[in-house]
This record gives C-alpha cells, sequence and structure tokens, in this order.
C-alpha cells in the first residue's frame, strides 16, 4: 500500500539521514551471524566496538539493515524477555555517529513522543503522522538525542525535509552504539509515545504486515 500511494501521487521522500552511499555497510545482526557468538552482546563496550571494528573493516561511515531480521541481542535486556522472547526486528537499523541530522521524508504532525529510560529501550524517540491521499500512516525514530524532544507538541507540523531530530550519544540512547532505528506502522494499536519495535517469532506475520518496509521512505 504504501509504495502505491507513493507512485501514485509522484511523491520522492526527502532523506532521513544523509550519508555517502559509496561508504555503506549492510549489516548482519541475525542470530545467524557467526561472528555474533565471539562478542559478550551484555557487554556494551564490546557490542559498540564490534559495530565500529565492521565500518572500519569496510571503510564505511555508516551502517544499515536489520528489517524482519531475527536477531539474538535482545537477550541482553530484560526488557525483550518472556516466555517467548521478542526477536523480530521491525523496523531498519541506521549505524552512524551521534549527533547526526535526522530529517522528516515526508510532510508530517507530531503524533507523540517519550524518554524511555529503562535499559535496551528506545530512549528519546519521536512517532510522527503521514497522511497521503485520506491515508494515515506513521512513521517511529528511536534512540535520539534528549534535545530532539525539546520544543515538541503533538500536531506540531513538520515540513518534508525538515530537520527535527538528531541521533543520540551512548549515554542518552540508553546503551546502545549510536544508530537511528527507523519505522513504518499503519496502525498505532493504540500506542502514543510507543510502539514495539521487536515482536515475537509467532506474530511475526502480524505484525510485519503493520510494519512494512521502511527503506521506501529512506529518500535517495
Amino acid at each position: 500500500m504504501l509504495q502505491e500511494l507513493l507512485s501514485k501521487n509522484h511523491i520522492e521522500p526527502a532523506r532521513v539521514i544523509k550519508f555517502d552511499r559509496e561508504k555503506l555497510h549492510h549489516f548482519d545482526l541475525s542470530k545467524n551471524n557467526q561472528e555474533l557468538d565471539r562478542i559478550d552482546l551484555n557487554d556494551e563496550q564490546q557490542f559498540t566496538e564490534y559495530i565500529q571494528a565492521v565500518l572500519d573493516k569496510n571503510d564505511c561511515t555508516t551502517g544499515i539493515g536489520g528489517y524482519g531480521e531475527e536477531r539474538s541481542l535482545y537477550y541482553r535486556s530484560d526488557l525483550f524477555s518472556d516466555e517467548e522472547p521478542r526477536t523480530i526486528h521491525l523496523g531498519v537499523d541506521i549505524w552512524i555517529k551521534a549527533g547526526t541530522p535526522i530529517y522528516s521524508p515526508l510532510e508530517a504532525t507530531v503524533h507523540s513522543y517519550a524518554n524511555h529510560r529503562v535499559h535496551g529501550d528506545y530512549g528519546p524517540m519521536i512517532i510522527l503522522e503521514h497522511e497521503i491521499d485520506d491515508e494515515i500512516f506513521y512513521t517511529l525514530y528511536g534512540h535520539l538525542s534528549t534535545m530532539s524532544l525539546h520544543g515538541l507538541y503533538e500536531g506540531k507540523l513538520i515540513k518534508k525535509g525538515e530537520q527535527f531530530a538528531s541521533l543520540g550519544a551512548y549515554h542518552e540512547n540508553f546503551h546502545w552504539p549510536p544508530h537511528l532505528h527507523f519505522q513504518v506502522m499503519f496502525d498505532m494499536e493504540g500506542f502514543k509515545g510507543d510502539y514495539p519495535g521487536v515482536c515475537k517469532a509467532s506474530e511475526k506475520k502480524r505484525f510485519l504486515e503493520n510494519c512494512p518496509d521502511p527503506a521506501l521512505l529512506l529518500g535517495k
């Protein structure tokens, strides 16, 4: 549906993050990546050093990936624990330096925002609401700087291509190497200032139907 809306209305999204595509590495953080078996993912410094080492090794400044990926790294946080743990990643991660500006891909209003100050959670996050041809959908931006929340209010207009946030540093994004979690939702399902970024494998089909591949909105 999202592709149809964009194509029908001849809309080309703006760049959410501006980076050199010639220096872009596609990360594999799935449970099948045996490199991760050699890292203590509960050791936050090791995890951060791993991300940077992979970028350096490939002469890249930005990493990307993760949509629909089944990961084991969430065991590092009690946030994702349950009888059946949440392991399916519902957004795209863009690994890049802290402070990087974040832009709205489309005209939007602020739906909601919050600072989830829990280990392994989003930290500061913002959800934008978009409307095309009377169809409403939402984009989520997690692991932002605390300054990104200053001056916000629900309903605030954000223009297409406008910077509205920046990426958070390690101490404020709640213990993740600096990166943007970018996600699209058709239905907020009653959530406000939050929406799951990871789901259980048994719920994968339902969640991925509601959360399409956000690559369509990253811009060229």
